[in-house]
């Protein structure tokens, strides 16, 4: 099944014999999207309008509900070879790992940020973290990624690479898992959500930041949960909307509402899987504050969903019920319950007493706002002061990447970079390299740009809303960086977005594979053209993964890799 209804053709249809007193029932024979006035709203007319026939995993022909699960674990058990083999090399602190694993390691000891001596990477190198200082430090990111890497210290201890980036390598790995599942249940079919899967497993830009203890892949994960349970809840909420509609037909003499309950139609009352998300998206703040973009981009669409629900299901005011039942419900869902869940975040620095700025109210009183506690009046002022803090940030970077240069994958990051001499292990050459740059698998990358063209022209002339869905989910990630264009930006940056660029792909792919309809001869064309391009973005991988990994090449092998200049 590909990038068509889900609905069978014939769904709903009757086999009514032809004739000239019946010009109707002719021509609506075979036309699945049409239904009886009489069956327009019972439990089973409306489910089927609303949401299609295959609902969940459950609605699979009982020889493929097996696969639907199995696709999933398999391309996160790729993924996790890749991302968990050699996870401690390199054996030293890269890129900003020198500031999130110190700073977890800190909250491990005492829950806040703490400030470091003088070539402390050194000493952490060594497996010395104890040179600890006393003295808080200030930091301008949230606590939740920091926690994140703290678990895998505590699993594995503070004073190895293993310790600092087991938690990026699961949550990459996972992440692997939500995307397939993702697919699966977007488009429908098992084929697009094995495809997505791999590819996500495979890039190496994703795989890079797996590798690496930096709190961007947190950032992805939190914000790619949120979207799996906006999607869920969108079916639990269409269902919750067709058995109250159908119900009150059923209930009426005409088997149809009232015009005044059609008028607004039902309240749906709470939806868990909306607080699910509103979960999701406190921890994707309390990561980076770059999610507060996401939290408004998913907020609109989940209303938007409920919007078209309510029309769908016929509905005369629509869009005041959309607003008023659905919408308001859904910020109460979301965005309290974001709130408290960042709050939460954190615990650590409300329970110390001498974390950066923990005191700040007491020594700075106010006439205005005094009637706020101190914990909460300093904490406000942090975040202010980390506000100005990125408002501010322009410094230059050698690695720096415009925001315009992303989806080309213009300016990739540098995480390490060494040259080993001859007679070290692995270099029997006399210039060897090794290194790790963030750049992805340029036939995925390229591909995706290409294919979010595509979704723009499927959403705005065929109305496809999972085409609508990808573009909102990677517009709330990409576009507001463009309301920055002086500030400091990495192209690492992208990984929050990435899935959703790995599912544009997917989406793209399903136009190739074809409709169910298709002749068989498309069928199979569409195949081959589908199985050739992963191939060949498998086989691109194995060639630019020495330089995701750290592995020894020699310096012309590394070369080989830099395909455009600016990758050096």
């Amino acid at each position: 099944m590909t990038q068509t209804s889900v609905r069978p053709d014939a769904a709903g249809s009757a086999s009514t014999p032809a004739s000239a007193t019946e010009p109707a029932a002719r021509n609506l024979a075979g036309r699945g999207w049409v239904s009886r006035p009489s069956e327009a709203f019972t439990a089973g007319e409306l489910t089927r309008r609303l949401i299609g026939s295959i609902r969940s995993w459950r609605d699979y022909p009982p020889s493929l509900r097996l696969w639907f699960w199995l696709v999933p674990a398999l391309t996160a058990a790729v993924g996790g070879v890749l991302r968990f083999t050699r996870l401690e090399v390199p054996g030293s602190l890269v890129f900003d790992e020198t500031y999130y694993v110190k700073d977890a390691y800190s909250y491990l000891v005492s829950g806040y940020e703490r400030s470091w001596p003088d070539k402390a990477n050194d000493a952490f190198n060594a497996g010395n973290p104890g040179v600890l200082l006393a003295s808080p430090e200030y930091v301008v990111h949230p606590p939740v990624g920091k926690w994140m890497i703290a678990g895998g210290m505590w699993i594995f201890g503070p004073d190895n690479p293993l310790g600092w980036r087991f938690s990026a390598a699961l949550a990459g790995t996972v992440s692997i898992a939500l995307v397939a599942l993702i697919a699966q249940k977007l488009f429908g079919s098992l084929i697009l959500g094995a495809a997505a899967g791999l590819l996500l497993a495979v890039d190496g830009h994703h795989l890079v930041m797996s590798r690496t203890s930096l709190l961007d892949i947190f950032l992805m994960f939190w914000i790619l949960a949120a979207f799996g349970a906006l999607l869920m809840d969108r079916d639990d909420g269409r269902r919750r909307l067709a058995v109250r509609l159908a119900r009150l037909a059923a209930d009426s003499p005409t088997g149809r509402p009232s015009q005044l309950q059609l008028l607004s139609g039902p309240w749906l009352g709470i939806r868990w899987w909306r607080v699910l998300a509103g979960v999701c998206l406190g921890l994707a703040v309390g990561t980076k504050w770059s999610a507060l973009f996401f939290v408004a981009g998913f907020g609109l669409l989940t209303v938007f969903w409920d919007l078209s629900a309510r029309r769908t299901a016929g509905i005369r005011g629509w869009i005041s019920a959309g607003v008023i039942k659905d919408g308001l419900v859904a910020f109460l869902s979301i965005v309290p319950v974001a709130a408290l869940t960042y709050a939460a975040s954190w615990t650590g620095w409300f329970r110390s007493t001498d974390a950066y700025y923990r005191q700040w109210a007491t020594t700075n009183p106010s006439a205005d706002w005094g009637w706020l506690p101190d914990s909460l009046r300093s904490l406000a002022h942090y975040h202010l002061e980390a506000y100005k803090f990125h408002q501010g940030l322009s410094s230059e970077h050698p690695y720096e990447a415009s925001a315009w240069s992303w989806l080309v994958m213009g300016r990739p990051t540098s995480f390490y970079y060494e040259s080993p001499k001859q007679g070290t292990p692995g270099c029997d050459v006399p210039s060897c390299t090794s290194a790790i740059l963030s750049v992805g698998n340029p036939l995925i990358w390229w591909g995706a740009a290409i294919s979010l063209v595509v979704l723009l022209f499927w959403w705005a002339g065929r109305r496809d809303w999972r085409a609508g869905a990808v573009l909102a989910a990677v517009g709330s990630g990409y576009l507001p960086w463009f309301l920055y264009p002086e500030r400091t930006m990495f192209f690492f940056y992208a990984v929050s977005f990435e899935p959703f660029l790995i599912l544009a792909l997917a989406y793209g792919l399903g136009l190739v594979l074809g409709r169910r309809t298709d002749p068989l001869w498309r069928r199979r064309s569409g195949l081959y053209g589908v199985v050739l391009f992963l191939v060949g973005a498998v086989l691109l991988s194995a060639f630019f993964y020495p330089i995701w990994t750290a592995e020894v090449i020699p310096y012309q092998d590394w070369r080989f890799r830099m395909w455009m200049p600016s990758w050096i």
